[in-house]
């Protein structure tokens, strides 16, 4: 299942935002590489396959002022003081498939943010739903009327 929102083209990333597409280049990204922990003999001593990945919400110019706010409101516990996004990847032992998945997660995180949930309609329960749920009370009434304690005297 391929969709606009998981789009990375060469030269930026796609987020599907309602009925528009948000476009990120991948120059606005920045990558920090390092050397994972845990085991792993040699090869954790060797290479740097942990990525970082870094996106500054606050400053980005493909954000307009509205995504923005909304970003900064939403992700407020994930950001630093400067207004940057942080994710972290150490998953494989491939530095490749490490961005590939800080990219992914962070297309995920944004499309999250981004979303506006529908404006709920408040309703009234119908008629045949309250008579409905008024049988099913006095059901359950009687069923628990019916039960006590049991005279053992005979």
């Amino acid at each position: 299942m391929s969709t606009a929102s998981n789009v990375v083209s060469s030269d930026s990333i796609q987020i599907e935002e309602g009925l528009s597409i948000l476009s990120i280049p991948l120059s606005e990204l920045n990558f920090r590489f390092s050397r994972s922990g845990g085991p792993g003999g040699q090869h954790v001593n060797r290479t740097e396959t942990r990525v970082e990945l870094l996106f500054d919400v606050g400053q980005s110019p493909s954000l307009n002022d509205e995504q923005r706010q909304r970003l900064l409101a939403r992700l407020g516990g994930s950001l630093d003081s400067e207004g940057v996004l942080h994710i972290v990847s150490s998953l494989t032992r491939s530095q490749l498939d490490n961005r590939a998945d800080t990219v992914a997660r962070l297309q995920v995180v944004l499309r999250r943010a981004l979303h506006r949930p529908r404006h709920r309609v408040a309703t009234r329960p119908s008629r045949s739903s309250r008579e409905q749920r008024l049988h099913s009370k006095r059901q359950h009434s009687q069923r628990k009327q019916t039960r006590g304690r049991v005279d053992t005297e005979d």
